[in-house]
């Protein structure tokens, strides 16, 4: 069977392909793939070894050949002349009034496509702007609606963690992600440290929610009475990558303790001068106040929920 690549295109768009014509390749080079109308041009970012589900997609094209030269000429020429192009859209959109904003033009290698991808807030009557593009650009035209989080992807940037965005490295779908996995993750509860710049929460939420799940199952509930084999008191909070309780006693004094070593649990504490337990997911509002955080958590939710 042939071989199977990832190729990446303008706005760290990915698709698999074939190497149906057994090709000699290199990683990180430029190749000319088929498209859905002719072909198209982009980056060899790795060939798969494993099996891939490509189920929920249609069946991989073919690799045509390498990139030559020439081809790597024109594509950064039409590169350029798409930053002309976006100018020229913006200004057609405005004179049809259009409620929608350009992200970015893409033009296919063999001028057989240019697609427009745009964000609006509601569905855009756009057939008469289409008409007047063809017109200019003499080619088939395509606009297409994309979300915040495919914008940042297209936009391109650095998340709070200083590196780039896993959006334009390595993540090839969106999974659907709540405030319950910071919440789960014992994070600050403060909209502008758990979202990414798309405004949406951070897609790395995701990551370690399992591992967390996982955990935290086996240990008794945050805020039980815990007796455990050195000592007892009220369990605070779990050490995820330690896999250890951390328990403060009647004194006040916190101790660990490993799941093997918990005895007992129960509901409520002896009658003493207990510190309340921590809870899991505080607020960390910054320069919000609690019910605007809670507001802007809310929508966070709501917003994810749209898709």
């Amino acid at each position: 069977m042939a071989e199977l690549y990832l190729v990446e295109f303008k706005g760290s768009r990915k698709e698999y392909f074939f190497n149906a014509f057994y090709h000699s390749l290199n990683l990180l080079e430029y190749v000319i793939v088929e498209a859905e109308r002719g072909e198209n041009i982009g980056i060899l970012k790795q060939k798969i070894d494993g099996k891939v589900d490509l189920s929920s997609s249609d069946r991989p094209r073919s690799i045509l050949r390498s990139a030559s030269k020439e081809d790597i000429i024109r594509v950064q020429e039409l590169r350029e002349k798409e930053k002309d192009y976006k100018n020229e859209v913006i200004d057609l959109i405005q004179q049809h009034g259009l409620p929608m904003k350009v992200i970015d033009i893409e033009c296919q290698f063999d001028w057989n496509k240019l697609t427009v991808y745009f964000t609006a807030d509601h569905r855009v009557d756009f057939r008469e702007l289409v008409k007047d593009l063809a017109a200019r650009y003499k080619t088939r035209i395509e606009l297409r609606q994309i979300g915040v989080r495919d914008e940042a992807r297209r936009i391109g940037g650095y998340g709070i963690c200083g590196l780039p965005q896993c959006c334009n490295s390595f993540l090839s779908d969106f999974a659907p992600i709540s405030t319950q996995h910071a919440r789960e993750q014992d994070l600050p509860l403060n909209p502008a440290k758990i979202s990414g710049n798309c405004g949406r929460l951070l897609c790395c939420l995701r990551y370690e929610a399992n591992l967390y799940a996982a955990c935290q199952k086996k240990f008794p509930p945050v805020g039980s009475w815990t007796r455990t084999k050195t000592g007892e008191g009220k369990l605070e909070r779990i050490d995820i990558f330690q896999e250890e309780a951390i328990i403060r006693d009647e004194e006040n004094n916190t101790f660990r303790s490993p799941v093997e070593d918990i005895l007992t649990t129960s509901a409520k504490e002896p009658q003493g001068t207990l510190a309340p337990a921590a809870t899991t997911g505080t607020l960390d509002n910054g320069s919000l106040d609690d019910e605007e955080t809670k507001e802007a958590l809310k929508k966070l939710d709501d917003t994810e929920d749209e898709g």
